[in-house]
């Protein structure tokens, strides 16, 4: 019994893992930007829930769309100026110490605004539990759970059915071609990025009712994407959710049978065995086919 219990909240902790990584993964599929502040824009948006909860009563599921639309926009304008700029006039390897020194000044400004104090976001069902026969799970991870499929099945049917999805898969598949089909890729990308903060930020309002946070936090954030993408793989939702499903699973079953505090090791050794026999990850790359 004691098993199942363990991996029933590892998967619903897999589904969390998932929504946080998935804007990571289509931002590395899509631009080839292994994007650093990916953490800085999950807190960022915890930080938001946090307020909007406190100042306004709005639940933190609520607040999901406003948060998202706020940073979809502050993506947007990060990659068309600051990215873009990196790029343009370096590499995309510039990319990555542009990303990590954002990173930091979004992690001290946070710390300047909100302190170096950890805080949580305690709605009224913080407290109550559903049961399943023998098995117990909280209601506000299983809201969590709930909400973070939700948004990862509708991406997949944007990416999938939509002509704003279809651009964004032959960009990444084939950039010049695209291009010569009379396609901006640079507004292209810049939409990719913003879509991948609004996911990014919708998912720190989801982690702010279950699990502590502090601008700190934001460096387990990132890495935790990053694990996700080499399990799963690139650029698409099933990848994430895959990914996602097994780190939840691995932090669930180390904490319980191994220790909590061998947890990290215990991920980045599976990250180790990943990239020396699939480095593509389970799925593979949704975008490499073409390239």
């Amino acid at each position: 019994m004691l098993f199942l219990q363990t991996t029933l909240n590892g998967l619903v902790l897999g589904g969390i893992y998932s929504l946080a990584a998935v804007g990571f993964s289509l931002v590395f599929g899509v631009l080839g930007i292994v994007n650093l502040t990916h953490g800085i824009f999950v807190i960022a948006g915890a930080y938001a829930a946090m307020v909007l909860y406190a100042r306004l009563g709005l639940d933190p599921l609520l607040a999901m769309l406003p948060i998202g639309a706020v940073l979809f926009a502050v993506g947007y304008a990060y990659q068309r100026t600051v990215i873009q700029w990196a790029i343009s006039r370096a590499s995309l390897v510039a990319s990555l110490v542009v990303t990590f020194g954002v990173a930091m000044i979004g992690r001290n400004l946070l710390q300047l605004v909100f302190g170096p104090d950890t805080h949580t976001i305690t709605p009224s069902y913080s407290f109550s539990s559903v049961t399943f026969g023998p098995l117990q799970i909280d209601v506000v991870r299983l809201v969590a759970l709930g909400a973070s499929l939700v948004l990862l099945i509708a991406l997949a049917l944007v990416l999938s059915r939509t002509h704003f999805g279809r651009a964004i898969r032959a960009t990444a598949q084939q950039p010049l071609a695209a291009q010569l089909s009379g396609l901006n890729v640079r507004n292209l990308h810049g939409l990719t990025f913003g879509l991948g903060a609004a996911l990014a930020g919708a998912s720190g309002a989801i982690i702010g009712i279950i699990q502590p946070f502090s601008s700190a936090s934001e460096v387990a954030w990132t890495l935790n994407a990053f694990i996700v993408v080499v399990l799963g793989g690139i650029g698409s939702p099933a990848g994430a959710l895959v990914g996602g499903l097994l780190l939840g699973l691995i932090n669930a079953y180390t904490a319980q049978y191994i220790g909590p505090s061998l947890t990290q090791a215990a991920m980045f050794l599976v990250l180790v065995i990943m990239l020396m026999v699939r480095p593509n990850g389970l799925l593979g790359n949704a975008f490499g086919e073409s390239r």
